[in-house]
């Protein structure tokens, strides 16, 4: 079976103004009896308009914990932003009283979640759930909510959305629930779209449709996409430039690109090699040994020390900086402290 193609990101910029500025985030959690989930720590980056950028890791790297951060919609308690700046188009989100922060999720900032049938409401139809975001949003009258509604279903696919428009979440595949999802978050021009984990649970023929459709629908609507994933095909395919997370913190950023031709970090070096190849046959796949420590027993060091072949003991003992080793590539590595590194 040949596997579906996905549409590659443009690596054409709309613009280089920047988009959303993230400085210094710390997102933490209280556990009780005084300890502390480090989840985001101390993380850094930035979007510009028009552009696709891709945070990577496994589960347990913070990378959801980032986007809710973002959408300032951690749970308080037990989590709390401690410090940091968010900055969307130079505007600071984290000032915001949660009156502004609802007018900014719903008009400048969409979000795609993992599993649409959390997020769509199960006792309303799929109209109804278009239709009041854009009543509520762009202050349209509910009839021309409505026709608007039909027009964005067909936007995003559905050839019958005069249909569709009536029905109930459970009435729909996994794969046309996200359609839905991606028309409602797109439904008022965001400037940026956060898509958490959006094709996990599809198969890849709707996998390759759902990315391709939101390709379309960033370069129609002239949006920035935040995509979450920890799978590196779709990040070769979509993305302009990489975000790599693992224990909380970005140990690797760079260009699409060199990311996958001049690869630094031995984290990012082991996410590759999970990606089956084409060209080789291979009985089982690589994975890498171990896994990502819980948040709140982060060891003081390189957070990857126990799982890193290159390990040393000052590894074991200082956490190293994230430091721009080459123009434009940024690697959080004690290898890398000098230029030429592994």
């Amino acid at each position: 079976m040949n596997t579906p193609q996905i549409k590659s990101a443009s690596t054409k910029l709309l613009q280089e103004d920047l988009l959303l500025e993230v400085k210094g985030l710390k997102t933490y959690f209280k556990l009780g009896k005084g300890k502390v989930a480090k989840a985001v720590d101390n993380v850094s980056f930035s979007i510009n308009k028009g552009e696709t950028v891709a945070l990577v890791g496994e589960s347990g790297s913070g990378k959801s914990i980032t986007s809710l951060s973002i959408m300032r919609l951690i749970p308080k308690p037990p989590g709390e932003i401690v410090e940091g700046s968010i900055r969307l188009e130079g505007k600071e989100l984290l000032t915001l009283s949660e009156n502004e922060m609802t007018e900014v999720r719903g008009n400048e900032i969409g979000m795609i979640f993992q599993e649409p049938m959390t997020s769509l409401d199960p006792v309303f139809t799929i109209g109804n759930q278009i239709v009041e975001s854009l009543m509520k949003h762009q202050k349209m009258k509910k009839r021309e909510a409505y026709e608007k509604a039909i027009e964005l279903l067909k936007v995003v696919g559905f050839s019958r959305a005069e249909v569709i428009i009536n029905e109930y979440p459970h009435q729909l595949s996994g794969g046309m629930r996200q359609r839905v999802m991606i028309a409602i978050a797109m439904s008022n021009n965001p400037k940026l779209l956060i898509a958490d984990e959006p094709t996990t649970a599809l198969d890849v023929t709707v996998q390759a449709q759902i990315l391709n459709l939101m390709v379309d629908m960033k370069e129609q609507f002239g949006s920035s996409i935040l995509l979450i994933t920890h799978d590196m095909g779709v990040v070769a395919e979509v993305a302009n430039r990489v975000l790599v997370m693992y224990g909380g913190q970005i140990v690797e950023e760079a260009p699409v690109k060199d990311l996958f031709l001049k690869t630094k970090h031995p984290y990012t070096k082991a996410l590759l090699k999970t990606i089956p190849s084409i060209d080789v046959e291979l009985e089982r796949l690589d994975s890498i040994p171990g896994m990502v420590p819980p948040a709140h027993l982060f060891p003081t060091g390189c957070r990857f020390a126990e799982r890193c072949v290159h390990v040393m003991a000052k590894c074991r003992e200082e956490n190293p900086e994230l430091m721009e080793n080459s123009p434009n590539h940024k690697v959080r590595c004690h290898l890398y402290e000098q230029v030429g590194g592994i």
